[in-house]
């Protein structure tokens, strides 16, 4: 595999950003890995980091460079900082710039397939969050996406008092959030009824997770729909232990020609 980082500027959002980009490689001298190259134009899962983080996380905590070296897929994480991957009520317009920019930017730069059989998207908490805002938004962009430990989160007030934490309303404003394009319910619905291709979806969350009862919340409304939908769970918490091991689930998942 190659990986590089990328450092450019973003005419969405006016600012300088960067993005952690893994290429597959055909090699047999990287130890423990079996390089894979399918086609010209590579399959892509777009990773999603969470609000703490940034585009090298999944790389300094999980091994996935060495998961995905024996299937063919690149690998695209991007910077988004703790915008929760939408036009912010009170910052920059990453929901534009995730969409529609990034995708010409990183297709212009690495040989990536723009097929839809051939995209994926997948996140973790905020990014597991921007992954279905993403999917269901452009259900004809993906033929599938994960969220781990993730929820609605315009919805979610974790202060002792119930408030809505500031970190939260630099994101999504002060409300209604009811039925707009951050609404995930809404936006679940939505897709529902739509004409045309549609994802798979897939969740997972560890029992002890503090987000446990929001993941709950949005299983339930996946679950009154017809999408195609995988929930899983089982003992963990909101930590790298759990989404090392749930990304390979994920990968497992993900229905990409195995070779």
């Amino acid at each position: 595999m190659a990986m590089m980082r990328c450092n450019y500027f973003s005419e969405t959002l006016g600012l300088s950003t960067s993005m952690t980009v893994i290429i597959p490689q055909a090699t047999t001298g990287q130890v423990g890995m079996k390089g894979v190259v399918n086609r010209e134009r590579h399959p892509v899962l777009w990773l999603l980091h969470g609000g703490s983080d940034d585009d090298t996380i999944w790389m300094r905590r999980t091994s996935i460079e060495r998961y995905v070296s024996e299937l063919g897929i690149a690998v695209v994480m991007p910077q988004v900082q703790l915008s929760f991957y939408t036009d912010m009520a009170y910052g920059g317009k990453y929901g534009t710039f995730l969409m529609e920019e990034l995708p010409q930017i990183a297709r212009s730069l690495f040989p990536l397939s723009d097929a839809r059989e051939d995209n994926f998207v997948a996140g973790l908490s905020m990014g597991g969050y921007g992954a279905y805002r993403w999917a269901l938004s452009k259900p004809d962009m993906f033929a599938a996406a994960a969220g781990l430990s993730t929820g609605n989160f315009p919805f979610w007030s974790p202060g002792p008092g119930g408030e809505f934490p500031p970190f939260l309303r630099l994101a999504f404003g002060d409300g209604p959030h009811t039925g707009t394009d951050n609404d995930l319910y809404h936006l679940v619905q939505s897709c529902d009824r739509a004409a045309g291709p549609k994802p798979a979806f897939y969740q997972a969350c560890g029992t002890n997770d503090f987000l446990y009862d929001l993941n709950v919340e949005l299983k339930e409304v996946f679950e009154q729909s017809s999408l195609d939908y995988t929930y899983a769970e089982e003992p963990g918490v909101h930590d790298w232990a759990f989404w090392d091991k749930t990304i390979q689930d994920v990968l497992r998942w993900l229905p990409l020609e195995r070779v």
